[in-house]
């Protein structure tokens, strides 16, 4: 049986950038939350994580984000959101 990570790092940035490893650049982060997985499934049919007033479904697969609140609100728009691993404890 796979599972899923349980935490995941969302970054809202004001555009996507790769930084020359493949791995999502976060220093051009607006804002940024580690959320940690729920055990529930969202609305979207994927994985519930919620943390530091983000609430996400994630496809774990392709790591995009189906589903987020910030502060309870849809996300405005020029916004878009990524998700990088969490290296913390």
């Amino acid at each position: 049986m796979k599972t899923h990570p349980q935490r995941y790092e969302i970054l809202l940035v004001p555009q996507f950038s790769e930084s020359g490893t493949g791995t999502t650049d976060t220093r051009g982060a607006l804002r940024s939350a580690v959320v940690v997985a729920t055990g529930e499934t969202g609305s979207s049919g994927y994985p519930r994580y919620v943390g530091d007033g983000m609430e996400a479904d994630i496809d774990p697969v392709t790591r995009s984000v189906e589903a987020l609140l910030v502060d309870g609100a849809e996300l405005d728009y020029g916004l878009s959101v990524r998700v990088a691993d969490h290296e913390g404890g």
